[in-house]
């Protein structure tokens, strides 16, 4: 199976904001939201293609402060068809490839604390568990992890 990461358009926004709903259900980023998102100024989406269909994608920002830049990935998203096959790894490895060559020094992001697939991948990625986060979605309590690039 070959993976193509290549740069999310706000032409795929109708497709985007499909696979979001399929990975989040109740909790997941409206389409609107999914688009101001995208088109941010400081925003890095990527998507991922197997055999030229959207199999997933990733929406992080580069945020600056007095004394360095940080990445903050928003979203990722893998379709449930492709899930467990390497794809939101890839996309994570992009991405945090652009911050890197951005000068970002770290990058951290929120998830689930019940989300075992997704804590799985980011601490396989070297992501560290920093803070809980108390009530942080409408159903459940969230978990703040960073790691250092």
């Amino acid at each position: 199976m070959e993976i193509t990461i290549e740069y999310a358009t706000s032409g795929l926004l109708e497709e985007l904001h499909e696979i979001e709903r399929q990975c989040f259900k109740k909790e997941a980023f409206s389409k609107n939201e999914l688009g101001i998102l995208l088109t941010a100024y400081n925003s890095v989406g990527l998507i991922a293609r197997v055999n030229h269909e959207v199999a997933g994608f990733i929406i992080g920002a580069i945020e600056v402060n007095q004394s360095a830049s940080i990445g903050h990935i928003l979203t990722v998203d893998v379709t449930p068809k492709f899930q467990r096959r390497g794809v939101a790894q890839q996309l994570l490895q992009a991405i945090e490839d652009i911050f890197r060559a951005q000068r970002v020094t770290s990058c951290y992001l929120e998830v689930r604390e019940d989300n075992v697939a997704a804590l799985s991948l980011y601490e396989k990625a070297g992501y560290r568990k920093i803070a809980k986060l108390e009530n942080y979605y409408p159903t459940g309590h969230g978990l703040y992890l960073k790691k250092n690039l």
